[in-house]
């Protein structure tokens, strides 16, 4: 017989128009900004940088190798190497960035900067209301808007943050004991 799609069609958007009435999981339309879904913990966006201490200058992570500037598809990251070096978290005298930018019109949040840093510096962020009216400078993120604290971290990623944090500390377990 013709039409039995429509009409069974029809009947699973009668069923999901009633039921919206009766249960609150059925609503699909999020009254957006003062509603908000939970993201789940594996989303990404953007990359940011990942700092130890309390002061983001002297706590980054970042070493200024630029494995991540050389990886990225969209060529979006660019890193320029200090002159000098200066203790990182641990005391250790390193090497770090001078600049270090993100053009984020250019990434495609593909990950591999995350994938490639050898220090655990890079990570994906869960921001994504970054419209802006200006399309040159405000969409050029800076290392100082991309330095971003390792307790943020474990906030929008409790698993993956607890699992970085117990490989660095046993990371720097084993060369306490070889030392």
């Amino acid at each position: 017989m013709i039409g039995i799609g429509i009409l069974s069609g029809m009947a699973v958007t009668l069923r999901n128009f009633v039921g919206s009435y009766f249960e609150k999981d059925r609503l699909i339309t999020v009254q957006y900004p003062e509603e908000r879904e939970t993201l789940p913990e594996n989303y990404r966006n953007f990359p940011f940088l990942v700092y130890d201490t309390d002061d983001a200058a002297a706590g980054l992570r970042c070493v200024a190798c630029k494995i991540c500037e050389k990886e990225c598809p969209p060529q979006c990251i660019y890193i320029v190497k200090s002159d000098d070096k200066k203790p990182d978290y641990m005391g250790k005298l390193q090497l770090y960035p001078k600049v270090f930018d993100i053009d984020i019109s250019v990434c495609m949040s593909c990950q591999i900067c995350v994938e490639v840093c050898p220090f655990e510096a890079i990570k994906m962020d869960k921001v994504f209301e970054l419209s802006c009216r200006e399309r040159f400078d405000t969409l050029l993120m800076r290392k100082e808007e991309l330095s971003k604290s390792n307790i943020y971290y474990h906030k929008i990623h409790p698993v993956e943050a607890a699992e970085v944090d117990a490989n660095l500390a046993a990371a720097a377990e084993a060369k306490k004991k070889k030392a």
